[in-house]
């Protein structure tokens, strides 16, 4: 399920719900996090090293995002 898919799910007319779009999003960016903690080495301030490729974080985080479907 995309990110979209999980903000669209929570949106609702009568209901606040920033709690559960604040947790989506938590749970998005740890999971994130983890993956380059996990998966990256910095090579630069600025650059990180991922399967023999340099990478900026927005690469990153587009790479992370295709391979967990979101």
């Amino acid at each position: 399920m995309t990110l979209k898919d999980k903000f669209s799910d929570v949106q609702d007319a009568y209901h606040d719900r920033s709690d559960e779009c604040e947790k989506i999003a938590d749970e998005f960016a740890i999971g994130f996090a983890e993956w380059v903690w996990g998966n990256c080495f910095n090579i630069f301030n600025d650059r990180f090293n991922y399967k023999d490729d340099e990478y900026s974080l927005k690469e990153l985080l587009e790479i992370y995002k295709k391979e967990k479907g979101l």
